[in-house]
C-alpha cells in the first residue's frame, strides 16, 4: 500500500478574471475548487493511474470536511485526523493579466494529533511506500520528517520525500528511496546556480552521497534528470505541449514515478512515467489522467 502524508491540506480555489485591478470590485469568469496539498495531489494522480493509496494528514472545520468529501468522491481512501479548533486553509489562485496566489495558514496541530499520526504510521508494513510531501505548518516541529523516518527505519518501508531545504536535508541520514527537488532547489542546497543537465546530474549525485537512494530533478521547460542507486543517469527534454496549469506537476511526477516503478520495477520506465505524469498535469486544468499520461509516454524515445 502507498500512504501519502499532507500536513497542511487545503481547498484550492482557482479563479480567472479578464482583468484584475487592485482596490476595485473584480468579477470572475471561471471558478474551480478542488482538494489541495502535495500528498493529496500524489494520491489523486495515483488513483487516476489505477493505483490505490491512503491519504494521511490533518484537517479542521468546514473546509476540512469539504476536503474529505471531495477526496472520497474521487474514490480515494482518506484517514485524515480531525482537529477541533480552526479550519483547514483555503488557497486562492487568481489567474488574470498576472497570476497571484494567496495561501492560508491552516490550523494549529497539537502534540496529541501528531501522536495519533504516529500511531497510524506504526501500522505500515514491509514493502509499503510512504510519501512525505510539502511544507509543514509553523505549529509543527521542524524535524517532523526526520523523526518519522527515524521511527520507521529498518522496517523495509520505501519513503519518497518531496520537500525543500532543511526538511529535505534532515532526512538524508535515513536514506529515502527517492527525493525530487527541482533544479533551483538543488542548487540552493549546495549554494550554486545549475545551468544545464550535466551540472544537475553532478549535484544530484552529491545528494546521493548525502544519503538519497534515487534523485529526480525536475527542470520545468528544460526537462528532467534522474540518477539511480545503481549508477544510471537518465535525462529527458520536456515533452511538447502548452502549459495550462503548473500546480501539481511536481507532485504528479512523484506519483508517476512510483506508479511506473511498482508496475515495472525498472527505473528508466519509472522515470518515463514520472515525466509523462508531470507534463500531463501541466498541460491540463486538472491533474493527469491515465489516458493523458500514456499519450505523452508514447512520445518519449530516450
Amino acid at each position: 500500500m502507498i500512504y501519502t502524508v499532507t500536513f497542511n491540506p487545503s481547498l484550492d480555489y482557482i479563479v480567472s478574471a479578464d482583468y484584475f485591478t487592485l482596490g476595485k470590485v473584480n468579477r470572475t469568469n471561471k471558478e474551480i475548487m478542488f482538494p489541495g496539498g502535495k500528498g493529496i495531489n500524489v494520491s489523486i494522480v495515483l488513483g487516476n493511474l489505477g493505483l490505490e493509496s491512503t491519504i494521511l494528514g490533518f484537517c479542521a472545520g468546514f473546509t476540512g470536511n469539504e476536503i474529505k468529501r471531495l477526496v472520497r468522491n474521487m474514490g480515494l481512501n482518506e484517514e485524515l485526523i480531525d482537529i477541533d479548533d480552526g479550519m483547514s486553509r483555503i488557497n486562492v489562485k487568481l489567474k488574470s493579466n498576472e497570476e497571484t496566489e494567496l495561501n492560508g495558514m491552516g490550523p494549529v496541530i497539537g502534540s496529541a494529533q501528531i501522536d495519533e499520526l504516529g500511531r497510524k504510521l506504526d501500522t505500515l508494513k514491509e514493502g509499503d511506500i510512504l510519501v512525505l510531501a510539502g511544507s509543514i505548518p509553523s505549529s509543527m516541529p521542524e524535524d517532523i520528517y526526520s523523526k518519522i523516518m527515524e521511527k520507521l527505519q529498518g522496517r523495509g518501508i520505501m519513503i519518497a520525500v518531496d520537500a525543500t531545504k532543511d526538511l529535505l536535508m534532515n532526512v538524508m541520514p535515513y536514506h529515502p528511496f527517492v527525493v525530487k527537488p527541482n533544479n533551483y532547489e538543488l542548487g540552493e542546497i549546495f549554494g550554486v546556480e545549475l545551468e544545464n543537465k550535466q551540472q544537475v546530474a553532478e549535484y544530484a549525485k552529491k545528494l546521493q552521497e548525502k544519503g538519497a537512494r534515487n534523485v529526480i530533478v525536475s527542470m520545468a521547460g528544460d526537462g528532467a534528470v534522474m540518477v539511480t542507486e545503481d549508477g544510471q543517469v537518465f535525462e529527458s527534454e520536456a515533452p511538447k505541449g502548452k502549459v495550462v496549469n503548473s500546480v501539481g506537476a511536481g507532485d504528479s511526477m512523484v506519483a508517476g514515478f512510483l506508479y511506473g516503478y511498482m508496475k515495472t520495477g525498472d527505473y528508466k520506465q519509472a522515470f518515463k512515467y514520472g515525466i509523462s505524469s508531470g507534463s500531463a498535469s501541466a498541460f491540463s486544468e486538472n491533474l493527469a489522467t491515465k489516458e493523458e499520461v500514456e499519450k505523452i509516454l508514447e512520445t518519449l524515445n530516450f
